[in-house]
């Protein structure tokens, strides 16, 4: 199992700029979840989460859960309920639609969440954006707040771009510029990303 220690030491040696608000953060241990039967109701819930303040996201994703026999939605179940049904608790049609696709996948074996945990973090990707509304954004965070991978950065997240730029400054985004200071934090690019959300609000 990884050691916080080890990601520190790793990050005061690769990074110092960016050590500091690793240093400062709760101390927080990525924890693989290698129980494929919880993967679809986690990605139901970032579906429903997508775009979305978490105030707002943390509201309707409570109520999606209560729609469900002890909170626990299954394809099968999902499919039962007509797109309305979904929309009266507050998502979006479109996000009534991608939920209802991905039971669907899952239920056509278009997607199995069995194979999984010995899958790569691109082979995961590569499955998840297959389904409609399922992005390789909402696929990023799926590797690192369900999967608990060590080693996953997700270019295309605001609230990462947006602390990248307040800590190194606008020209980081520069494309050979970003890829050689992402590359400087693996094995352990997710706690960089811990790290950057965390600067965003402690800064």
């Amino acid at each position: 199992m990884t050691k916080y220690a080890d990601i520190l030491t790793h990050f005061r040696q690769a990074d110092p700029v960016l050590f500091p608000f690793l240093e400062k953060m709760p101390e927080r241990i990525l924890v693989a979840n290698t129980d494929p039967q919880t993967y679809f109701a986690k990605l139901c819930q970032d579906i429903v989460a997508q775009q979305l303040g978490m105030k707002a996201a943390d509201a309707i994703i409570g109520r999606f859960l209560d729609l469900f026999p002890e909170r626990s939605p299954t394809p099968n179940l999902v499919l039962a309920k007509e797109e309305s049904v979904y929309r009266e608790i507050g998502t979006s049609w479109a996000k009534a639609r991608y939920i209802r696709a991905l039971a669907a996948a899952v239920m056509n074996r278009e997607v199995n969440f069995e194979a999984f945990p010995t899958l790569s973090d691109e082979e995961i990707v590569a499955d998840l954006v297959k389904v409609k509304g399922i992005g390789r954004w909402t696929a990023e965070m799926f590797l690192i707040f369900t999967m608990g991978r060590n080693d996953v950065f997700s270019p295309g997240d605001l609230g990462l771009k947006n602390a990248m730029i307040k800590i190194y400054g606008p020209e980081i985004l520069e494309k050979e510029t970003l890829a050689k200071k992402v590359e400087t934090w693996s094995p352990y690019r997710s706690y960089a990303c811990l790290a950057l959300w965390y600067s965003l609000d402690n800064r």
